[in-house]
């Protein structure tokens, strides 16, 4: 484990973020990660239930270990961009919680990025949105659900300053 930061902010008490760099390919750029994450979550459009305490670890990890997971989880034998894991636990009566865990893999968004041509930190950015948007519950199974979730990934990245990557 090269690098685990317990993240509180004074705007989202009710989360606590683990970062986790398992991979060399991610040790130069997480100082930015860490910024990125906590101007998102500055973002009013993202609502976290209050009700909730979410404990979400982002783990960093090579393309070696991004396939092994997605050949485990979701048969594909092949690497992915990001796998996300969500558990709701309600215990005891007290605040629910939600635990999650977020891979990303740097290799496969540097060359998703490259594809796309879109710079390595927005397609992140976006990705840490999308990610954190199925983490307070959206989803886009359908026509419908996807819309309403894609325009509040616009929204957040154009306050942010970045492009929709749905209109490239």
């Amino acid at each position: 484990m090269r690098s685990l930061e317990k993240l509180l902010t004074h705007m989202k008490k009710e989360i606590e973020i683990n970062f986790y760099c398992k991979s060399n390919h991610w040790s130069k750029r997480m100082i930015k990660i860490k910024k990125i994450v906590k101007k998102i979550l500055s973002q009013d459009e993202l609502k976290f239930d209050k009700k909730k305490f979410y404990y979400l670890n982002l783990i960093f990890v090579n393309d070696e270990k991004m396939k092994n997971m997605n050949q485990i989880f979701r048969k594909k034998n092949t690497s992915t961009d990001v796998l996300t894991f969500v558990k709701n636990l309600n215990i005891y009566k007290k605040k629910s919680e939600v635990y999650c865990d977020i891979f990303f893999s740097a290799e496969t968004i540097k060359k998703d990025a490259k594809v796309n041509l879109l710079n390595f930190y927005d397609h992140i950015t976006h990705l840490i949105i999308h990610c954190f948007l199925h983490v307070i519950g959206y989803d886009h199974k359908n026509i419908v659900d996807f819309k309403k979730m894609k325009n509040l990934e616009e929204k957040i990245l154009l306050n942010l300053n970045i492009k929709s990557p749905y209109l490239l």
